[in-house]
């Protein structure tokens, strides 16, 4: 309607009215395949490094058409003054798990949720979940395993530390346990304490640490003491990590409270006593 469009649709299974989307898409995806192999390798550091990559070649291929846009930019039209919607809607329930399933992915959320239907703005990377209109929090999104019926799960394990202190064994079992530790050090960590201690032990030491990273907010510095640890062939030490991440001591300030007389509360009450008579040094009033 902005730029006075009539949209149109393809009939159903002409699959060629579709093809110039479909071929330059297949261009385009020839032409990453080839930058990959001139790369070398598959491997980024981060997403956002595959995400550059991409543009750099998405930019050498839009530069040859770069006299094409030259002569048709001066008849475009402004842009809308909103961005139009580029998410899908859904409206999810937290349940007693603490968390909501979709599209086949069980993600969680703080507890204190559990009952409440979310409204959620689906993108292609993220979910943005709100209650009501006020949005509450972003979440990465997450997607089922191909090629199996199986569910995805994007879980943190803030969300659920506090069920896992009560029950430390449901850890021994948790379909999403692989995706609860934050970082490699702590999977690490499980492994190893499964290797050499009970079930019930491993469990319970390991929910321990993740207590601890949780009330310590030291996650990172928590797994590089785990891994220190494990490369010199010992398990993580839970008393020595406790004590080496406490929290600092603090002076705690002395408060001198000055009680007031109770005299001034029965001179308060004659104040807004009605008709109350003052008494001044020059008389009544």
């Amino acid at each position: 309607m902005h730029y006075g469009m009539t949209p149109t649709r393809n009939n159903p299974g002409v699959a060629h009215e579709n093809g110039a989307i479909e071929s330059t898409h297949g261009h385009l995806k020839k032409a990453i395949e080839d930058e990959l192999l001139l790369r070398g390798s598959r491997d980024f550091a981060e997403l956002a490094a595959y995400r550059r990559f991409v543009d750099e070649v998405v930019g050498r291929r839009n530069a040859r058409k770069r006299k094409c846009i030259d002569i048709e930019r001066p008849a475009l039209k402004p842009l809308p003054d909103r961005r139009t919607t580029d998410y899908e809607e859904a409206r999810v329930r937290v349940t007693s798990s603490g968390g909501f399933i979709l599209r086949r992915v069980f993600y969680s959320v703080p507890s204190r949720l559990i009952g409440h239907r979310l409204n959620v703005h689906l993108y292609d990377d993220r979910l943005d979940c709100f209650l009501g209109a006020t949005k509450l929090r972003t979440l990465q999104r997450g997607r089922p395993p191909q090629g199996s019926n199986k569910r995805g799960h994007v879980v943190d394990y803030h969300h659920v530390i506090d069920a896992l202190r009560k029950k430390p064994m449901a850890l021994l079992n948790l379909v999403y346990r692989d995706q609860l530790f934050p970082r490699r050090a702590y999977a690490r960590a499980f492994t190893a304490l499964l290797a050499t201690q009970g079930e019930k032990q491993a469990c319970r030491t390991m929910v321990a640490v993740l207590a601890l990273a949780h009330d310590r907010a030291c996650e990172a510095e928590l797994a590089d003491a785990i891994d220190a640890a494990l490369d010199a062939g010992a398990l993580p030490d839970l008393d020595a990590l406790r004590e080496r991440f406490r929290p600092a001591e603090t002076a705690i300030p002395q408060v001198a409270v000055a009680l007031v007389p109770l005299s001034a509360y029965d001179e308060l009450a004659a104040v807004h006593q009605p008709n109350a008579a003052l008494v001044f040094d020059g008389g009544l009033a």
